[in-house]
């Protein structure tokens, strides 16, 4: 028996103006999705336990069935998984996002313009944290580069009682003021964001990226704290060998840190733009390889809700239907072997609102061997009126694998 998940990350949100009052889910032309919703099992899952902040983070652990209020110490760690970072149990790490804010003389009074700068890509992106680094960094304070905009930030004998640091994409479009902790414990962080403003508009990177009409990656920000990540293997919860193939390093954390497979796609950016194709033949090669199990998570959706951009939402869900599912199922008929395939998303990402809700999402569950009747499609709407509903999302996992 083979496994896939395809994990379409933010797909699911709510009726969009621009959209004639329907979703991305219900205007997107994705007919491979919904021929498996007719032969398989939809419902709805809270993949976010209540307490806990809708994220990424928690959602795909959730998904992946590791129960985030017994594993889950912060975003952060997990990003420094993947970059490489050895961490010590009293490390605290940070997500540090290159922003764009905008030239109002106080840090206080200017505006999160773009929370990714830009796209900036991670050519650049590196040479700018390098200098971040050389600049900032000590004995206490260590940079280190990630992906595009996302980037991390490990404290010697830090803490994590920091007030609020707040997500920058959570804020898109609001003055930053009221967003930056108070906490005395943060005062150096704090302190740290606003003399990046001057010192990276000076960096030639940024020079450069003004000449070209593009956004300066003009301030560090950070959010996500958290400590040494305790994941337990995949293989020791659910018996199975399983891969992981994601752009962003958050993915590429757990699936680290859950001792996964996880391959580099070339040309996988986190975006609409990503490598769709590679990223389904590393999921592919995965599995004719000797895992039994592929995580393939797809980002596009979730930044196109932060960026409110409902036509690419639309696109991206599109993307993954007729660009992801043909090559996995092709493959697995292929293989001869029984196999099953779920795609859902981690969380909503509501255009509306431009940032994560914690409402439950959509699944679906095709087995090969077992079709059943479904329904005649794969939508938010459809899914409730099923009237199946998983409330413990770590459960769902083993629900795929065994059920």
């Amino acid at each position: 028996m083979k496994y896939v998940v395809v994990l379409c990350d933010g797909m699911a949100d709510y009726p969009v103006p621009e959209l004639d009052g329907k979703t991305p889910m219900m205007c997107a032309n994705k007919p491979h999705m919904d021929a498996l919703a007719k032969k398989g099992e939809v419902g709805l899952v809270r993949t976010v336990a209540e307490g806990l902040k809708p994220g990424s983070d928690v959602a795909n652990m959730s998904v992946m069935g590791f129960d985030p209020k017994k594993y889950y110490t912060g975003r952060s760690p997990l990003e420094a998984a993947s970059i490489g970072i050895d961490l010590k149990d009293t490390d605290v790490t940070l997500r540090t996002n290159l922003v764009t804010l905008s030239d109002e003389a106080n840090y206080e009074d200017k505006t999160m313009v773009d929370y990714c700068a830009g796209d900036i890509s991670t050519e650049e992106a590196a040479e700018l944290i390098h200098a971040v680094e050389e600049h900032f960094g000590s004995e206490k304070f260590h940079f280190y580069s990630g992906v595009s905009y996302r980037h991390c930030l490990v404290w010697d004998n830090g803490t994590t009682d920091l007030g609020s640091m707040t997500p920058p994409h959570d804020i898109s479009g609001r003055v930053v003021g009221p967003y930056l902790s108070t906490s005395e414990n943060a005062k150096e962080l704090i302190a740290m964001m606003k003399e990046s403003y001057d010192f990276l508009m000076q960096q030639p990177v940024n020079q450069k990226r003004i000449a070209e009409g593009k956004r300066p990656a003009n301030s560090i920000w950070m959010w996500g704290e958290g400590r040494k990540p305790m994941l337990p293997e995949f293989t020791a919860i659910t018996g199975k060998k399983g891969a992981v193939v994601s752009a962003v390093d958050l993915l590429k954390g757990i699936g680290n840190c859950a001792k996964m497979v996880v391959p580099e796609v070339e040309g996988a950016t986190g975006y609409i733009d990503t490598n769709f194709e590679g990223k389904a033949e590393a999921g592919v090669e995965a599995l004719k390889n000797g895992c039994d199990f592929a995580y393939l998570h797809f980002e596009a959706p979730d930044e196109c809700g932060h960026r409110a951009e409902p036509e690419n939402k639309v696109k991206a869900i599109e993307y993954i239907d007729s660009r992801v599912l043909p090559i996995v199922m092709d493959a697995l008929e292929e293989m001869g072997e029984d196999y099953k395939i779920m795609i859902l998303p981690d969380h909503p990402t509501p255009i509306v609102t431009k940032t994560h809700a914690g409402d439950p999402v959509p699944y679906l569950i095709y087995h090969k061997e077992k079709e059943i009747e479904g329904t005649d499609g794969f939508t938010e709407d459809i899914a409730k009126a099923t009237g199946r509903y998983i409330d413990d999302g770590p459960s769902l996992m083993p629900h795929f694998l065994n059920d």
